[in-house]
């Protein structure tokens, strides 16, 4: 595992209609693709339709995952169609063993390589210079930090990524697309688990022998840093055990 590289295609964020030095498509084709994607798969199209539609219209190294080593399936999916896909892990610091015991397993066992991104501090550094434990002081500050702009500077690599986002998992997500224009991060993002239900993404991974992060079984349906994740209640919300007992739902990436 490599620690955040750069692809080799040149952002055109100072030039949203250019063409960058290095062939990535502009702003401008990226979102008229995104559009034309959604209209032509609409709202409930299978996860592999999605993917093919992605491999019809995009190329490596212009694509990548994103995943939080929860499960494989997303991965395992796109590999199956992309193999070799870059799969970005944000290696924020406060991971669950569990959790860097899943993504060594997915760069062991599925066609992928995986990229942790890193924050521009370690855990360390930023203690010294925010104060100790800043999660717990200002959960925003902290996600922004070790999530959000390391995530950014990747993907200013990358054309398209994808994402596990699912409609069930919150109401914040409830009207995810299959294939949107992220104009946040500039380049086109597809969710081609959208539709899926928890209970499909688990059978599926059991069906299919995936890697799977043990805490998923142990009352953990949505999982994230160790400090601000906890178990989660039958019945409850699957996002609410991430920061509970505060009012924070989402860390900036998707919402």
């Amino acid at each position: 595992m490599n620690p955040q590289p750069l692809p080799n295609l040149a952002s055109s964020a100072g030039d949203p209609g250019g063409r960058g030095p290095s062939g990535r498509r502009s702003h401008d084709e990226l979102k008229a693709l995104a559009e034309a994607g959604a209209a032509e798969l609409g709202w409930d199209a299978p996860a592999r339709d999605v993917i093919a539609w992605v491999e019809r219209n995009f190329e490596l190294p212009a694509v990548a995952v994103a995943c939080s080593m929860a499960d494989a399936v997303l991965p395992a999916l796109v590999a199956d169609q992309l193999p070799g896909v870059d799969v970005l892990f944000l290696e924020t610091g406060y991971h669950f063993p569990e959790t860097y015991a899943t993504r060594d397993e997915v760069a062991a066992n599925l066609r992928v390589n995986v990229v942790d991104v890193l924050p521009e501090n370690t855990v360390e550094q930023q203690d010294r210079l925010l104060g100790k434990d800043l999660f717990a002081r200002d959960a925003a500050q902290c996600c922004a930090l070790r999530k959000v702009a390391p995530l950014r500077r990747t993907l200013a690599g990358y054309e398209l990524w994808f994402t596990g986002v699912r409609r069930d998992e919150a109401p914040t997500r409830t009207n995810t697309p299959l294939v949107t224009w992220d104009e946040a991060n500039g380049l086109v993002k597809v969710n081609p688990l959208a539709a899926w239900s928890f209970d499909q993404l688990v059978q599926y991974s059991d069906d299919n022998l995936l890697p799977v992060n043990p805490l998923l079984s142990q009352g953990y349906p949505s999982i994230g840093c160790q400090p601000c994740t906890r178990k989660v209640a039958p019945g409850d919300d699957p996002r609410a055990g991430r920061w509970a007992g505060t009012d924070k739902t989402e860390c900036g990436l998707h919402v």
